[in-house]
């Protein structure tokens, strides 16, 4: 790699410094490296090392302590994780040129054997691009560390598990996305045909085009505020990480880097970031699972799915995590959960009057609260799960219902997330009825709070589930509505570059 000053470069010339310096730039705002937070800090500090001509000191004991945070103690001899992120880091380069960077000027890899990347002008054809890491010229700086590939770690991707906690029942994802596809279907059939354009029109239809056959007309006026011109807006549900030993029992992971499913745990990061340190120490073997949703979100995005498809809109449905920037400017997004369960949540919900908190991250089961900082008359400052107390199963949740503008123009966030798996299921039964829509309109009427013409109104609404058996939805009421003064505007937030919520 040439160490001089950027000038106009041939393809057989190097990048230069600057060019090395922003390409690294453009990969860390990448959507790959979105939520990969380990794999940033490491990509960061190898990069800094080739580019700046030190390799010298590129130790594995120095990118343990350095790069990974590892104590002065620590021995590479017994504990693997510099090889381990290498590889993870080596294989997610690859996902990101095989995707968004497909086009970039410069191709950065990481030799096998080696630590240090390599930069080189991206000439080559894609199938030349696909080769073996090992054959890329390596930038012509000696002195590097050989890396031992691990065995057991065949995954491509790295994310960060928010503070999650599921009540209620799980479903495997699997059966999941087979009850979305039926469901999805059923919302079409009740919809009998898509929008009235013609057929050999090309333009996409806006909602005041769509047929809403049997939707209530309070209803069909507020979600077509909210979709505009947005036929294809996305809905995200949670999928939390835990992680799983031999004998298929589940165990929480709060945070930290996690992997692909199925992929084997460190057993350092296992300890450090699992709820139950102790507990997970005696387990064994464990692999990253995030195979399981709540049965509150699989409700909800079925109701979503079935009132959308009544009004001719085809929604995309996808894991919170998978949710990109460019979804976030070209669509409208509904994200399902709370931000202990969901990441995008966690990321995206803008600062308003009621917040989710939870006193302990570690031991949740129903502790966490919704926090009222701006009391009005009737109103709580703290509202929580409620149990039955004799048999203590819950009887009663509270949710949040944020809608706000998104991080374009034009392109709007909703939130639907309770304390609990069964509050996101409430609050989105009341948000697609017209009981609920009618009450929710004549509140925010009363309160004042007013939207341009034609956008949607940037509001929080607090609403009290009712239950039966912990897990029936009985219904849902109003309990409060406030003016969101400080919604995500657009420009103020950058997705790529969110931290990732803990």
């Amino acid at each position: 790699m040439a160490h001089a000053d950027t000038a106009t470069a041939t393809e057989h010339d190097s990048p230069g410094i600057d060019q090395c310096e922003h390409q690294v730039r453009r990969v860390l705002q990448s959507a790959t490296f979105r939520n990969a937070t380990t794999l940033q800090q490491l990509f960061q500090f190898l990069a800094a090392k080739t580019i700046g001509g030190t390799p010298e000191s590129l130790k594995e004991y120095t990118i343990g302590v350095e790069a990974l945070g590892r104590r002065p103690d620590f021995d590479p001899k017994i504990d693997p994780i510099v090889r381990v992120q290498s590889h993870r880091l080596r294989l997610k380069l690859k996902e990101y040129y095989d995707a968004e960077g497909i086009g970039d000027p410069i191709l950065i890899q990481i030799p096998k054997g080696h630590y240090l990347p390599t930069f080189e002008f991206a000439t080559t054809s894609k199938s030349e691009l696909d080769r073996s890491p090992a054959s890329g010229t390596y930038a012509g700086i000696p002195g590097t560390t050989p890396d031992e590939e691990p065995r057991a770690h065949s995954g491509t991707s790295e994310v960060d598990a928010t503070n999650k906690r599921f009540g209620g029942i799980i479903f495997r994802l699997a059966g999941f996305a087979a009850v979305l596809v039926s469901l999805f279907a059923v919302g079409f059939w009740l919809g009998e045909r898509r929008a009235k354009v013609s057929t050999d029109s090309k333009a996409t239809p806006s909602a005041s085009d769509l047929d809403f056959r049997g939707v209530p007309d309070s209803v069909r006026k507020f979600w077509t505020t909210f979709l505009g011109n947005d036929s294809a807006p996305v809905i995200a549900y949670p999928d939390a990480v835990f992680l799983l030993d031999d004998s298929n029992d589940l165990f929480r992971f709060r945070q930290g880097a996690s992997d692909s499913r199925g992929a084997l745990v460190d057993p350092h990061l296992a300890r450090q970031f699992a709820s139950n340190p102790r507990l997970v120490a005696m387990a064994g073997q464990l692999y990253y699972e995030n195979g399981y949703t709540g049965t509150g979100e699989l409700e909800s995005v079925g109701m979503l799915a079935v009132l959308l498809g009544r009004m001719g809109v085809r929604p995309t449905i996808k894991s919170s995590r998978d949710v990109t920037p460019d979804d976030l400017k070209q669509h409208n997004v509904i994200l399902l959960g709370s931000p202990f369960q969901n990441v995008a949540v966690a990321q995206l919900l803008p600062t308003g009057d009621f917040t989710f908190k939870n006193p302990d991250s570690r031991h949740e089961q129903w502790r966490a609260h919704i926090i009222n900082a701006n009391p009005q008359a009737n109103e709580q400052p703290t509202y929580g799960t409620e149990r039955d107390q004799t048999t203590h199963a819950l009887k009663t949740d509270y949710s949040i219902i944020t809608f706000a503008p998104g991080v374009v123009s034009g392109r709007y966030i909703a939130i639907l997330g309770g304390l609990d798996t069964k509050g996101t299921e409430g609050a989105t039964m009341f948000a697609t009825s017209e009981q609920g829509i009618d009450e929710l309109t004549k509140d925010l009427t009363t309160s004042g709070v007013k939207a341009a013409t034609g956008e949607p109104l940037a509001f929080q609404a607090l609403v009290r589930v009712r239950l039966a058996k912990g897990y029936q939805v009985l219904g849902a009421d109003l309990t409060a509505v406030h003016k969101l003064h400080t919604p995500l505007v657009a420009g103020s937030n950058d997705p790529s570059s969110a931290e990732p919520a803990r």
